[in-house]
């Protein structure tokens, strides 16, 4: 049994995100997809004193149809130390702010990647290192796949010898689940409801800015406050 999720990398994700990636044994990051304009790929919310914030990397799409997430490039390194201040700004009191600073501080300023799909993968792994997740990461361009859309996806699972594929219940319109019913490979649907709220900064509760907000303020904790890892304990 091997079980697979296919999802374009995101900027500093949710937590749901990375509960998806803990729930299966290989994770494949879906950046052949077209990049698509004000959407999570390289953009992500965090709380502030005055509400969210979107922290945004800015990159290079214009006259650029049916562009690659993989070939989407920065168009400077700007961001990086003005999305680090904001950070800095409004996570410095936060309880394991300093817990974590070094690991994210050299991230963002240290680093001179330009790809997205990379800086993305940069953070994300960190991510998991920091959550204690195993997962395997790999690009969908790691297939030689064919198809596209429920076919794509299906390709991959089977070059990958998966037998089940885990997906967002987003997905639940558009998949055609027969065909991988045909093919042996069961289907499972990611459940993001019913998260315990955790001692969260600045107001009332808001359960989809990005993960740092759930490991600056819990810590090592941040993981009782994630499905994925109640259900494998269980």
């Amino acid at each position: 049994m091997k079980s697979i999720a296919i999802i374009q990398s995101n900027y500093i994700p949710w937590k749901g995100y990375f509960d998806i990636i803990n729930s299966v044994d290989e994770f494949v990051l879906y950046d052949d997809m077209q990049y698509t304009k004000r959407d999570w790929r390289n953009r992500n919310k965090i709380k502030t004193s005055k509400g969210t914030e979107w922290l945004t990397i800015p990159v290079a799409v214009k006259g650029k149809y049916l562009q690659k997430i993989k070939d989407t490039f920065t168009v400077d390194d700007d961001w990086r130390s003005k999305h680090w201040k904001s950070i800095l700004s409004n996570y410095s009191k936060a309880s394991f702010f300093d817990h974590y600073r070094s690991e994210f501080e050299d991230l963002y300023l240290d680093s001179t990647e330009r790809n997205l799909s990379k800086i993305n993968f940069a953070f994300i792994s960190l991510i998991c290192r920091l959550l204690e997740i195993d997962t395997e990461l790999k690009w969908s361009s790691d297939y030689n796949f064919e198809g596209k859309k429920t076919e794509a996806l299906l390709e991959i699972c089977k070059l990958a010898e998966a037998t089940e594929y885990w997906s967002g219940p987003s997905a639940e319109e558009y998949l055609n689940q027969e065909l991988f019913n045909e093919q042996g490979i069961g289907v499972k649907w990611m459940d993001y409801s019913g998260y315990e709220e955790y001692n969260q900064l600045y107001g009332e509760f808001d359960h989809y800015v990005s993960v740092i907000d759930l490991l600056f303020n819990e810590g090592p904790n941040a993981r009782k406050y994630m499905k994925s890892f109640k259900e494998i304990a269980s």
